[in-house]
């Protein structure tokens, strides 16, 4: 747990730094916090681990390897940050600490083994988020999307509590492994506590839902993710979202595996509509953000199939799609902040011709876009791979076929890009990228080619 106290003490610190102006001592701060952060947690693996704090909270294999994803995500994402928040405010200490305090609730959310921690580590994500969604107070969109947010927190967050009041409610206990106890010990899905715990799952899946942005409870993520500041966009498109789904998949395979029958066919249509939803309406978008977005809501479609083909590999499923979207994910969002910088917009015709004036930048892109489309030797063709051999061996083969036509029409939206970089005419000069950005790419790059050829050693992990 010194994970945690690492990440929630730091981010006092960094305001305190802040309040006797010690600028350019934030980032170099932050960075060598989170690193001894991520130590820490590899330094905790093991085989043999027991709940803490009362059974309140479990830092085992499955907490130690999503929090390092998260961390390590949020590291390379604060890297890009240099100069970054200045441009908005003077107050730059605020933005660091508040991202720490967000980092914080994943954490916790990750490693939660009592109901109650996991609305408090999802509270205290999404307050963070509210803030920082909003960051730039004089910018209409940022503020449009920070209420947005607020709004649809709120909402998703009262489904999520009022499943928690019902399934305590049916057995008596906030404690996952009680709660599973009395789900192997009551057999028979008659009894009347049944139905409450039944209808808490299926409001559980709805807070859950709005919370990784599936849908049909999406219709937040495209207008909060456009209107949000593009680093902060990337940050709830990546870690954010890694942390919902460890979240979802704990719960899930924790208790509610063995009445899986009840509750897996509403998962599987919510899984299929956020497939369809995803994919075709980035079909039709013209923003390079915008596009993101929905296809982050297409992603959590893919991830959804670990939860709905539940079994011994869904957890190593979710890991490798989660790092491989998230790392591809990051160089989309880095490219787009230089090319933002540039030209002005984010539409596709700003991308016109990169490959001229950058070829570095148009190779790590193209890179990302593969991985999101699936491309074998990519780390996203193998969290695809994962994921399809999971529901297979479920039988859900209507899935996977459902499945794969999207990843074709994904293919049609992803490969835009490519095409505009690579075959449309350059209008403006060179793009300069600053050393702290080739240095995030490059690696990101790197670990995407290096998971695809080579997934083993992150198959293995959990």
């Amino acid at each position: 747990m010194n994970t945690l106290i690492i990440i929630s003490v730091l981010p006092i610190i960094l305001l305190y730094l802040g309040l006797y102006k010690f600028k350019k001592a934030l980032l170099p701060v932050t960075i060598v916090g989170l690193l001894a952060a991520l130590g820490c947690a590899v330094a905790e693996w093991s085989d043999y681990t027991k709940p803490i704090f009362s059974g309140m909270m479990l830092f085992d294999n499955f907490a130690i390897a999503f929090s390092s994803v998260t961390i390590l995500s949020t590291i390379l994402i604060l890297m890009l940050s240099k100069d970054y928040f200045e441009s908005i405010s003077d107050h730059v200490a605020e933005y660091y600490a508040i991202i720490l305090f967000s980092l914080a609730g994943i954490i916790v959310m990750v490693s939660f083994h009592n109901l109650v921690m996991l609305f408090i580590g999802i509270e205290i994500m999404s307050v963070s988020l509210y803030i920082l969604a909003g960051i730039k107070k004089k910018d209409f969109a940022s503020n449009e999307a920070s209420l947005k947010y607020f709004l649809m927190g709120a909402f998703s967050t009262g489904f999520l509590l009022f499943g928690v009041a019902l399934i305590y409610g049916a057995t008596g206990s906030f404690n996952l492994d009680i709660i599973r106890d009395w789900v192997l010990l009551h057999p028979h899905k008659t009894e009347p506590f049944f139905y409450i715990f039944y209808a808490g799952i299926l409001l559980m899946i709805v807070g859950l839902c709005f919370k990784v942005g599936a849908a049909p409870f999406h219709f937040w993520t495209p207008d909060v993710y456009e209107g949000s500041p593009t680093l902060i966009t990337a940050f709830m498109s990546t870690v954010v979202k890694t942390a919902g789904f460890a979240a979802f998949l704990r719960l899930f395979s924790t208790c509610f595996g063995p009445v899986a029958e009840l509750w897996m066919p509403t998962l599987l249509i919510i899984t299929i509509l956020t497939l369809f939803i995803g994919n075709i309406t980035a079909l039709y978008q013209q923003s390079f953000k915008r596009m993101l977005a929905f296809s982050s809501i297409s992603h959590a479609g893919y991830m959804l199939f670990a939860i709905v083909a539940l079994g011994a590999n869904s957890n190593s499923s979710v890991f490798i799609y989660a790092t491989a979207y998230s790392i591809a994910s990051i160089i989309a969002f880095a490219v787009l902040i230089l090319v933002q910088q540039q030209a002005g917009t984010d539409r596709f015709e700003a991308f016109d011709g990169l490959a001229k004036k950058n070829p570095f930048l148009a190779l790590v892109l193209t890179i990302s876009m593969l991985s999101l489309a699936g491309i074998p030797l990519t780390a996203g063709f193998i969290g695809k791979f994962f994921m399809f051999s999971g529901a297979l061996a479920h039988f859900q083969f209507t899935l996977v076929v459902i499945a794969v036509i999207n990843a074709i029409i994904s293919i049609y939206y992803y490969f835009k890009v490519i095409i505009a970089m690579y075959f449309n005419p350059a209008e403006r000069g060179e793009l300069s990228v600053p050393t702290y950005f080739k240095f995030v790419l490059g690696l990101s790059a790197l670990i995407t080619i290096v998971i695809g050829i080579y997934p083993v050693f992150l198959a293995t992990l959990i």
